[in-house]
């Protein structure tokens, strides 16, 4: 099973056909949740989230009204507290849900820090081991959480380059049948190798023996602007 999950992250940043592509999901059987200002998002685009999750403390009390009208399950945290509200909405999605799969939206965008709270959220305990589950959403960017070993991506349509880095330590990374090709990079510092291409419709393989690595395909606005 899948789930599409929202944060709280600006509209601005979602992607301008994100009403249909949550419908479809939902009407094919995904879950579809989010943490706190999120569930108010999907309201107003008329998108009833099957699981809330959070303290709401961003929410006046005639906004968590209409949350509460409508969200069958909602799980509710207290403000003070370790984990952040998208870290509880990961893992009652990955161990209550079951979930295979999260296509998450509303994590980038507006505060850097809570960029980084949700991409580091999947480097550490519990969340680690789900994060070759996790796919990263918004107009520009699809992030992917990849493992060591072999890892086999391919082109996607409207997305022009590929970006390939290592959050962590990484040991002998190599990009395999790209535009620009990688051998045997280790390193303990973070490293963005960036606006690589594929050729053709060739398959890109990023292989890696140990670290934390993401790829990020990406395209330019002005192009996404005339699609």
């Amino acid at each position: 099973m899948r789930a599409v999950a929202v944060l709280g992250g600006p509209i601005a940043n979602w992607p301008i056909d994100i009403k249909e592509k949550i419908k479809k999901a939902q009407a094919s059987g995904a879950v579809v949740a989010a943490s706190d200002r999120g569930s108010l998002f999907l309201l107003e685009l008329g998108i009833i989230p099957d699981l809330a999750v959070g303290d709401f403390d961003s929410l006046r009390k005639v906004e968590l009204d209409k949350i509460e009208e409508k969200v069958k399950d909602i799980r509710y945290a207290k403000p003070e507290k370790d984990e952040t509200d998208s870290e509880l909405l990961f893992l009652t999605l990955f161990e209550d849900y079951q979930i295979e799969q999260v296509e998450l939206y509303g994590a980038t965008g507006g505060r850097l820090d809570h960029f980084f709270v949700n991409l580091f959220t999947f480097l550490n305990a519990p969340l680690n081991k789900y994060m070759g589950q996790v796919r990263i959403i918004d107009q520009q960017n699809l992030i992917l959480f990849l493992k060591p070993g072999t890892n086999s991506l391919q082109p996607l349509a409207s997305y022009n380059y590929l970006g390939v880095g290592n959050l962590t330590p990484v040991r002998n990374l190599n990009i395999e049948g790209a535009k620009y090709p990688l051998k045997q990079f280790s390193s303990h510092s973070p490293r963005m190798f960036s606006s690589n291409e594929f050729i053709k419709q060739n398959q890109i393989k990023v292989t890696f023996d140990e670290g934390d690595v993401i790829a990020i395909y990406s395209r330019d606005q002005e192009r996404f602007s005339n699609i």
